[in-house]
């Protein structure tokens, strides 16, 4: 038998019946599905120090288990030094198994060791049914050494779903285990 993670298994067991009884979809096609999960994150620092983006890549690569790229700039910028083509980000777009496992371990072990944690924002959805996550510190992955980073730095992890809206994609995000805060 393959290995299923344990929140796609969810989502098929729980999450489909308890948001077509929350919204009254005839078909189970109609139910929101988590289409894909993007982490980037920029380095503008990158613009004087290269070596930078090596350590973004390698630090994205290890939170989310799959190879990340660098972003180019696309125009000049004189007051910043930047030119055309010049590394200043990182990015990682997750789908399928690996989108539910990165999931499944920021739910479980990642957001809990946030300082004060009181649950996140519910107002980084974009009106057509996608959030938005900032994450300020990316120590709180238990997949970075602490001693082996040279800066603390920040993160934003998008999730892209088939909802409509963003009320069904809360839904769906609430029942796959994101602690949204309470009013």
């Amino acid at each position: 038998m393959a290995y299923v993670p344990r929140l796609k298994q969810e989502y098929k067991d729980k999450v489909v019946s308890a948001l077509t009884e929350e919204f009254g979809y005839k078909n189970v096609m109609q139910v929101p599905k988590l289409k894909k999960i993007v982490i980037s994150k920029g380095v503008g620092a990158a613009v004087a120090d290269k070596k930078l983006i090596d350590h973004a890549i390698d630090e994205v690569t290890k939170i989310s288990g799959q190879k990340a790229v660098a972003t180019l700039s696309k125009k000049d910028v004189a007051t910043f030094k930047l030119r055309k083509g010049m590394p200043i980000g990182v990015r990682v777009t997750l789908r399928g198994e690996q989108m539910y496992e990165f999931l499944d371990r920021l739910v479980t072990s990642a957001l809990p060791r946030v300082r004060d944690f009181n649950g996140i924002k519910a107002t980084g959805f974009d009106g057509r049914g996608n959030y938005n996550l900032g994450i300020t510190e990316q120590i709180i992955f238990p997949e970075i050494d602490i001693d082996k980073i040279n800066k603390i730095s920040g993160m934003d992890i998008t999730f892209v779903t088939s909802a409509d809206t963003d009320k069904e994609a809360q839904s769906l995000l609430t029942e796959l285990g994101l602690p949204f805060q309470k009013n």
